[in-house]
């Protein structure tokens, strides 16, 4: 049986939140769809990240960092009345969608540079108390970004479905056998990884025409990618999350490629967290069940604007 802290999205204080600030229908009094506008981010190590924002500049920031081979196109189910109130930050992580794409596996193998990224997003975005959301891959950028910088601008994260711990028990056997694939000199290898890689992200399959699109920017991130990760440090980063006010861990229970024990850990390395498990939901909640996802962050956001820093 799941414990009261796995079970947010139906704890009386969050339904409360939402049902005083709020409406009924899950959509704030005169909200409309968030108009986005370009933003060029320029890196420690001079390259140009690709975002987006939404919303209004004095809202509280949410930014969202997509996971490995993906883009800021994943979270457009999250650019949504229901989020309309706060202002949404999507970007193309180095070597991924518009960003810039270095050749040498070196400029991915350093935790350190992936962090600088992050903050070059928070400060040349100008947000300030942000809350992060970190998809798979994301939430190893985001524990480089806490090591290296701390808590002091995070005012809560959302990990969904995320890697936080490159342990062999979290990990399921397909997710470490095309994952190595995904890295092989052999283009057609490589090719057949990416698709199957792609469609172990979801326990319901796209449509034909959104997985088409999602297989086209998978495509685009180079090999150097998938060498340069492989030799990313891992240790030291459960003391970051352990120091963030509050995080929402956000899991499929079908997800194939990270089993959701990788969720469940989070909660003994920061105790001002909570688990929220998506029954029918592979790998990619924040898209299968975008609804209740777009809800819950919403719910926290609110939560987590409202209260003040933890020490």
């Amino acid at each position: 049986m799941l414990s009261r802290r796995e079970l947010l999205a139906g704890s009386l204080s969050v339904a409360a939140a939402i049902g005083t600030l709020i409406p009924g229908n899950g959509i704030a009094a005169g909200t409309a769809q968030p108009v986005g506008k370009p933003i060029a981010v320029r890196t420690k190590d001079n390259l140009t990240l690709s975002a987006m924002s939404y919303g209004a500049a004095s809202a509280l920031p949410i930014i969202f960092v997509h996971g490995l081979s993906q883009s800021r196109l994943s979270w457009d189910r999250q650019i949504d009345v229901d989020l309309a109130q706060y202002r949404l930050i999507t970007f193309d992580l180095r070597g991924h969608g518009d960003s810039d794409k270095p050749t040498e596996p070196e400029a991915y193998a350093d935790g350190a540079r992936w962090a600088d990224d992050l903050a070059a997003v928070i400060e040349q975005t100008g947000s300030q108390r942000v809350v992060l959301v970190g998809w798979s891959f994301g939430g190893l950028v985001i524990g480089h970004y806490l090591r290296r910088y701390g808590a002091g601008a995070v005012a809560g994260i959302n990990l969904v479905d995320a890697v936080t711990s490159f342990d062999p028990q979290f990990r399921t056997e397909e997710s470490a056998y095309w994952g190595v694939r995904l890295a092989s000199p052999d283009l057609e290898v490589r090719s057949e990884a990416i698709a199957h890689f792609l469609s172990l992200c979801f326990s319901t399959s796209p449509s034909k025409s959104e997985f088409d699109r999602m297989l086209a920017y998978n495509g685009m991130v180079p090999r150097a990618v998938h060498l340069g990760l492989g030799k990313i440090e891992v240790n030291g980063l459960d003391e970051g999350y352990a120091r963030v006010p509050r995080i929402l861990l956000t899991h499929g229970a079908r997800d194939a490629l990270v089993l959701p024990g990788m969720s469940h850990r989070m909660l003994a390395v920061n105790p001002r967290s909570n688990l929220s498990i998506y029954p029918e939901a592979g790998h990619s909640p924040f898209y299968e069940d975008a609804a209740r996802f777009n809800r819950e962050l919403a719910a926290f956001s609110t939560i987590t604007a409202s209260r003040k820093a933890t020490p």
